[in-house]
């Protein structure tokens, strides 16, 4: 299946727990103003969410969906080339939501996240978490992490799954530092359409959340990353 096909099955959207995550996050690391580049923004729901605190947003996608915001930046990219169409150092802050486990090289694609951040820069990046309890217990009695099974939505969309291992290794290869891993606190009761309370989830993040965010700083003395082009 090719980027654009997978990216059609997903409709270019994720959910509000996952955007007020990146926006929180966002908000405690970066003072404000500058440029944000959204790298799988699919209909640039995030920008709703962040327009506030950056001068400027830009989001890149293989498509552009219907809905994409007006006074928005969009570059036509197909993240699997392995290029985005900026320039290097293109944006204070460089954000991915829902867009690695798409993706066929996601080491690949991390370092093209970093070349696009400033030094002294963050990045951001989303994916289903593989440790929450709906997906353990799904890998359990199925056989496959519940975000990569073979329906419509899910495989062959979602083609690549991490662990938060795996971001936090892959996020140090790639030479940045101050690395956190943080959960929306919003997850999926198995076996039901209903979600865990508030209090249960922020009492156990990382079993009770669906999905999973890792951010890092690009130092800011920090010269060409290994790997980059």
């Amino acid at each position: 299946m090719t980027t654009l096909a997978r990216a059609e099955q997903t409709h270019g959207t994720s959910g509000a727990a996952i955007y007020q995550l990146v926006a929180r996050v966002l908000a405690a690391r970066h003072s404000g103003g500058g440029t944000v580049v959204d790298v799988g923004c699919g209909r640039g729901e995030l920008y709703a969410y962040i327009k506030d605190r950056f001068g400027s947003y830009a989001g890149t996608d293989v498509l552009r969906y219907d809905g994409f915001p007006d006074g928005a930046a969009f570059h036509l990219t197909d993240l699997d080339s392995g290029r985005v169409a900026l320039p290097d150092a293109a944006a204070d802050c460089v954000v991915a939501v829902e867009t690695i486990e798409h993706l066929e090289n996601p080491r690949a694609f991390a370092r093209e996240l970093v070349r696009l951040v400033k030094p002294g820069g963050w990045v951001a990046v989303t994916t289903p978490n593989q440790l929450s309890l709906l997906s353990l217990m799904t890998l359990l009695v199925l056989g496959e992490f519940n975000g990569f099974r073979e329906r419509p939505g899910l495989y062959p969309a979602h083609i690549t799954a991490l662990l938060e291992i795996d971001l936090r290794r892959i996020f140090r290869e790639c030479g940045l530092v101050d690395v956190a891993v943080e959960y929306t606190q919003s997850g999926r009761i198995p076996g039901t359409r209903w979600h865990w309370p508030k209090w249960a989830s922020r009492l156990l993040p990382r079993r009770l959340s669906d999905n999973v965010l890792v951010v890092g700083r690009r130092p800011a003395a920090a010269g060409k990353v290994e790997g980059s082009r």
